[in-house]
């Protein structure tokens, strides 16, 4: 096998193209960076899995502004990680906290062997990275479901981005990291991605405040179960990108954690089921299923290269039913997170965290040829202190941040974090977008009712109870005239 290139600090762009043939220090490792770009690839089909969960989990009336979130954050993050947010990461001259501006712009960022393996050219690395800070910022976003305008969400995910995700990813994956130092074991993002995330959306759920008619929204169910199951299958597919290709290589032990995000996510619903089908008297749930899947692979993801199959599965299983089991988690802290955000994510990255720590094996890290990253289960039980050291410095900067972040643009004259109560009410889609419903396509009577009716202005709901309530699965005319 051809031998790795070695970084040249001399060339720090890999060389000059229209003297040297660039490529030719990565021949007979090509197969490397080309399945590293197919992974790439397949995480970005999470972003898109997201939005669609997102829109099935809402009420009809708001499942379109969460669609277009998805789109729009991938765009504001993919200029955010050009412009610096690659650079705050992962420059090789970062201090233990959050990189510099070597890499400002995308500057030397081309065919130079990466700071997170050799054998990736740094731009299919940047690439890759790109992705998952894409994934991360869609998920902080759940936490302002149904309530939060867009425009400030969307100027929130690119500050987040900058002075949480950054910090906190050059923490644990560059280098020069602390973490990375300590060193905490986090393969693919159970704490830069999932800890993080579940802490900013509980931040963002409380700094906006509950919704609107509580009582409604208390007994919501999803308006639409096969968007929930489709973007689920997406996230799972996506997933197999996620971990697979975390190892940076095309070796063992990137197919390992592929394996590794199958049982996971297998087992994770079927813990999911089973604590539905116990509290509901047998009886199942497609919502329920998806999200034990969620979990499973939230659990999965900081430990799918350091672990078997088996305990792997163990994992997916104790993470899902943690989550499921925590099913009041917003009636005991009093807020609503009506994506559950903090619960998958934020609890379920801290057991995927924790349970890492436990069930880490040498022999399989060892799988990629070089790393040797042992845990508790080959007697290294400092491990499990390390592993809490990574979760309480994550979320404890990511709730504080997140909040003073928030508070600052809530106060910031014309922000207005929050749509008003009468928009809450009629569904953000009618608020915020000026050609689209999403209940268009809908073949129930109703739905049938509002094709038929021509160019009138709709709710998705019945008229406004004395409440100030609405059934989200009905439909009526809302008067052209002046609203009450």
């Amino acid at each position: 096998m051809s031998s790795a290139p070695v970084y040249n600090a001399s060339e720090p762009s890999g060389g000059n193209p229209l003297e040297v043939n660039v490529n030719a220090q990565y021949a007979g490792l090509e197969f490397n960076y080309v399945y590293l770009v197919v992974c790439g690839f397949l995480v970005y089909l999470i972003i898109p899995g997201i939005g669609l969960l997102y829109g099935g989990l809402a009420h009809k009336k708001s499942g379109l502004s969460l669609l277009f979130q998805s789109m729009m954050v991938c765009a504001l993050v993919t200029f955010q990680w050009m412009f610096w947010g690659y650079s705050l990461a992962f420059s090789r001259t970062a201090g233990p906290f959050i990189g510099n501006l070597a890499n400002f712009g995308l500057k030397n960022v081309v065919a130079a062997p990466s700071p997170g393996s050799a054998v990736i050219p740094e731009i299919v690395f940047c690439l890759y990275e790109l992705l998952f800070a894409a994934c991360t910022v869609q998920i902080v976003v759940g936490g302002a479901f149904e309530r939060g305008r867009i425009l400030p969400s969307l100027i929130f995910g690119f500050c987040w981005c900058t002075i949480v995700y950054c910090p906190i990813a050059c923490w644990t994956w560059n280098a020069n990291g602390w973490l990375a130092k300590l060193p905490s074991l986090d393969y693919a993002g159970g704490g830069p991605v999932h800890i993080s995330s579940g802490w900013a959306a509980l931040a963002y759920a409380m700094v906006l405040g509950k919704r609107t008619s509580k009582d409604h929204h208390t007994t919501h169910k999803p308006h639409n179960s096969t968007l929930v199951f489709v973007g689920t299958v997406l996230i799972v597919f996506g997933w197999f990108g996620f971990n697979g290709g975390s190892a940076l290589n095309a070796s063992i032990r990137g197919m390992m954690a592929a394996f590794n995000t199958q049982v996971a996510a297998s087992t994770g619903v079927i813990g999911w089921v089973m604590v539905d089908a116990i509290r509901h008297k047998g009886r199942f749930s497609v919502v329920g299923a998806c999200e034990g899947a969620i979990a499973g692979l939230v659990g999965i993801t900081p430990a799918a290269g350091f672990v078997n199959p088996w305990l792997g599965a163990v994992i997916g299983f104790i993470t899902a039913v943690v989550c499921a089991l925590l099913q009041d988690i917003n009636e005991w802290l009093h807020i609503d997170d009506g994506l559950y955000v903090f619960k998958l994510h934020g609890i379920g990255g801290i057991m995927g965290s924790f349970l890492t720590g436990i069930f880490a094996n040498q022999s399989i890290s060892a799988l990629d040829g070089s790393s040797l990253f042992p845990g508790a289960y080959n007697g290294h039980g400092i491990q499990v202190a390390k592993q809490l050291a990574e979760i309480g410095a994550i979320s404890a900067y990511s709730f504080v941040v997140s909040w003073i972040l928030l508070m600052i643009l809530k106060y910031i004259p014309g922000m207005h974090l929050r749509v008003d109560r009468e928009a809450e009410i009629r569904g953000l889609d009618l608020d915020q977008f000026f050609d689209e419903e999403m209940d268009n396509w809908d073949l129930s009577p109703a739905g049938l009712d509002v094709m038929k009716s021509g160019p009138t202005a709709f709710t998705h709901g019945v008229a406004q109870s004395p409440e100030g309530t609405m059934t989200p699965n009905e439909t009526t005319t809302v008067s052209m005239g002046k609203r009450d």
